[in-house]
This record gives C-alpha cells, sequence and structure tokens, in this order.
C-alpha cells in the first residue's frame, strides 16, 4: 500500500484486527522507507512505501529474532505479516525519539550515561557471530556512490560558500576500512531511539531495516545526526570498553561525504523537513 493513507491504513488492519476498532490510530512521520501507524501508543504497523519493502520487513523480523536475546537494549520482537497487504507489527517501545535540541539540554551525566549505552549496543552487535545473522538474511549494508558521483548530485543544491569544502569532502581518497567489516545497526540517530526523558535513559533502539555487514568506522556516522558532542563521546567510550582504536580523522570524513550524500538524494521536501543542508554546514568545523 504505498503511499496510502491513515484511513486505508486503519482499514487494512482492522480487516486482521477487528478488535482494535475502539482503538486511537496515529499516523507517523514517514520514514525513508516505509510509513508507521501507533495504535493506542502501545502497537506498531509498519508498512513498506515501496515493493522491495515486503522484504525488508521480513528480514528485519529474522534478524531481530537474532539480535534480541544478546542486545543491551531493549530492540522490537516483531511479528511479519506477508499479506496483503504486508506489514510489520511490534509492541511498542517505551521512550520518545531524541532530537537535536533535546541532546542539547541534557546533562553532563546524561550524556556520559547515554555515549555509554549507545557503545555497549554498538560492541554487542560488532561482536555477534555472523553465521546466524547471515542465516536469517543479513548481507552487506549496501555501497555507498562514488564522491564524484555524490558530489555531482549535491551540487546543484549547494551555495557558492560550500563549494569549496564540498570538493574538499568528495576529495578525500580513503582507502579500504582498515578495521574490516562488522555487523551494525549503520543508522543508529535519535530518530531510532525510545529515549525515556525523565530519566535520560535509552530505552530501546528500532529500525534496523538497513543493518548488515559493513565497514566498522561507517557504523559511527549516524549518531553525530544527534550531536556532534554525542559522536565523540561514543567512540571514547567504545574504545573504553573494548573496542578497537578508531580513526576519528577517517569517520568525520565518511559524516561529511554522508550529509553530502543525503543532501543530493533527497526530495525538495526532505531537505527542507530533516534540513540536510543545515546538517552539512554543522559538520563542516568537525573535519580535519
Amino acid at each position: 500500500m504505498p503511499g496510502a493513507g491513515l484511513d486505508a491504513l486503519r482499514a487494512a488492519i482492522l480487516a486482521l484486527f477487528p478488535d482494535l476498532s475502539g482503538a486511537r490510530f496515529t499516523l507517523l512521520a514517514d520514514g525513508w522507507e516505509s510509513q508507521a501507524v501507533d495504535v493506542d501508543d502501545r502497537l506498531i504497523f509498519r508498512f513498506p512505501r515501496f515493493e522491495r519493502g515486503a522484504g525488508e520487513l521480513a528480514r528485519e523480523a529474522r534478524l531481530l529474532a537474532v539480535i534480541g536475546p544478546v542486545s543491551p537494549l531493549r530492540v522490537p520482537q516483531t511479528r511479519f505479516h506477508p499479506g496483503p497487504p504486508c506489514f510489520a507489527l511490534h509492541r511498542k517501545l517505551p521512550g520518545a525519539v531524541l532530537l537535536p535540541a533535546q541532546y542539547a539540554a541534557l546533562p553532563e551525566t546524561a550524556r556520559h550515561l547515554l555515549a555509554e549505552q549507545l557503545a555497549g549496543l554498538q560492541l554487542a552487535l560488532h561482536r555477534l557471530d555472523p553465521g546466524p545473522l547471515r542465516q536469517a538474511g543479513a548481507g552487506p549494508v549496501w555501497d555507498w556512490p562514488e564522491p564524484e558521483t555524490i558530489l555531482r548530485q549535491a551540487w546543484p543544491r549547494l551555495p557558492p560558500a560550500l563549494h569549496r569544502p564540498a570538493e574538499r569532502i568528495a576529495a578525500a581518497a580513503l582507502p579500504p576500512d582498515p578495521a574490516g567489516s562488522v555487523f551494525g545497526h549503520f543508522d543508529l540517530h535519535g530518530w531510532n531511539l525510545a529515549f525515556d526523558h525523565a530519566s535520560g535513559r535509552v530505552q530501546g533502539v528500532f529500525d534496523f531495516a538497513g543493518s548488515g555487514f559493513g565497514p566498522l568506522h561507517r557504523d559511527f556516522v549516524a549518531p553525530s545526526l544527534i550531536a556532534p558532542d554525542l559522536a565523540f563521546r561514543l567512540m571514547a567510550e567504545y574504545e573504553a570498553q573494548g573496542g578497537p582504536k578508531l580513526d576519528r580523522a577517517r569517520i568525520a570524513w565518511l559524516t561529511g561525504l554522508h550529509r553530502l550524500m543525503e543532501l543530493g538524494e533527497a526530495t525538495e521536501a526532505q531537505v527542507a523537513r530533516f534540513g540536510l543542508l543545515g546538517n552539512l554546514e554543522s559538520w563542516l568545523p568537525h573535519l580535519p
């Protein structure tokens, strides 16, 4: 049901779950790959936006069955319904998203705890046995386009003041990741957290659709969307908990390239809604 409205999604849910007829249905903000419906603040139904999304939701449910028992943070216990219509269902994790302005208001103790919790999750994922993950359908994360392609796509949206910085980002020649490949979330930003603002703790993590095997340093790109401060705290905490030494310059260049890539690939509405030009500008001071 690509792009269906709330009424159509509600009807599809009630056709299979008529006992929810008296529930409150809320269409959550559209994600990049799926639409989500919140039912009574306790159930989440996710419908793929594209045909390829059905397979992704099914794969994610299988992966979560492997990840859940070893994750230090709660993850959804997802059931996949092949349809029609196709959707995934899980109980809502308690908590809310963590936006940049909310992170900025956190006290020092909460910032440290957040980095500690996310580092523990990353280490647990990076140390998972690849065998069961591959049996569940885990594969390589998607390859980014060549830097020259990323720059060309973003160029029409770049103001003249950002031409030189963007060219520097695209020209940063990075060899293959010296740390190799790991299984990771690869999209660990504040919109994928269930954060308890009262206690200052992460209650859970969701959206493992983009998870897979990829370059270790690339798994540290997304957290900076919450705040650069968190990204650097997370790197230090990851190492303190026993993770390998990280190349911060490499992560800085990868983050710049990722923000340039998002700017070029997004729709005009997404550029405005997610502040993608501002995301790129805010990261420039952190480049080597």
